[in-house]
C-alpha cells in the first residue's frame, strides 16, 4: 500500500490508555464500596507516582514493601493492589485495536513504547493476541529502567530500530508524554476519550 504522506514511515503506540483500558479503580470500586475512601487511597497512598516506580523497574514486592513501611495502617489495601492487578486491566480499547490491525497490512513499521512493569506486562501479552502485530518491536520502561516522559526512553526506541522521530507518529494518552515527543521531533496524536484515532491518522496523511 502506498502512503499518502511519504514523510511518515513509522507509527509508535503507547499501550495503557491507547490500546488497553487499565485503571486501579476497576478493582477498588468494589473493594472499598466507598468512593470517597477509594479516591483518598489512590490519590494519597497507592498513587500514580508510586506505581510508576514499578514501571521504571522496581519490583512489585519492593514497591509493596516500601508503601507498607510508609503506611502500615493500609497494609491490607496495599497488598491487594498487585494481587488484583489483572482486574484493573479491564479490556482492550476495541476501536484503537481495530486501527492497529488495519495498519498491520500497511507499509508502516509499527512499534510499542510503553510505561509498564516487566512483571505485569506478560499477562497482557499472553491474553491479547494483537500485541503480536508489533513482532517484538516494543520498548518497555521496566526493562530499560526509564519511563516517559524521560526523553532517554525515546532515544532507546530511535537508536535500537534506527528510525527517525520526524518520520514517526507517536500516539499516547498523556499530555506530558506528547509534549516531550513533540520536543524530540515526533509527529504526535494525543488520545483522549473523544479521539477518533483513525480520523487523526488519516488527517496526517496515513493511509490504511
Amino acid at each position: 500500500m502506498t502512503k499518502q504522506n511519504s514523510a511518515i514511515r513509522n507509527i509508535v503506540f503507547d499501550f495503557g490508555g491507547v490500546l488497553m483500558d487499565w485503571n486501579p479503580r476497576y478493582f477498588y470500586k468494589d473493594y472499598f464500596n466507598d468512593d470517597e475512601k477509594k479516591e483518598y487511597f489512590l490519590r494519597n497512598i497507592a498513587t500514580d507516582e508510586w506505581n510508576a516506580e514499578q514501571d521504571r523497574g522496581r519490583s512489585l514486592a519492593e514497591g509493596t514493601a516500601f508503601l507498607i513501611a510508609k503506611f502500615p495502617e493500609w497494609e491490607k489495601e496495599i497488598r491487594a493492589y498487585y494481587d488484583n492487578w489483572t482486574t484493573m486491566l479491564r479490556s482492550d480499547i476495541p476501536e484503537n485495536v481495530a486501527v492497529l490491525k488495519q495498519l498491520k497490512h500497511s507499509d508502516y513499521e509499527l512499534f510499542g513504547l510503553t510505561n509498564w512493569s516487566t512483571e505485569t506486562l506478560p499477562y497482557a501479552l499472553e491474553n491479547y493476541d494483537f500485541f503480536e502485530i508489533f513482532n517484538g518491536k516494543i520498548v518497555v520502561s521496566g526493562e530499560e529502567k526509564l519511563i516517559k516522559p524521560d526523553p532517554e526512553i525515546w532515544h532507546v526506541l530511535l537508536n535500537r530500530y534506527q528510525i527517525k522521530a520526524e518520520e514517526s507518529v507517536f500516539i499516547d494518552d498523556s499530555a506530558r508524554n506528547i509534549e516531550e515527543a513533540k520536543n524530540l521531533g515526533f509527529i504526535t496524536i494525543h488520545v483522549t476519550e473523544q479521539t477518533s484515532l483513525a480520523e487523526q491518522l488519516r488527517g496526517l496523511g496515513v493511509e490504511f
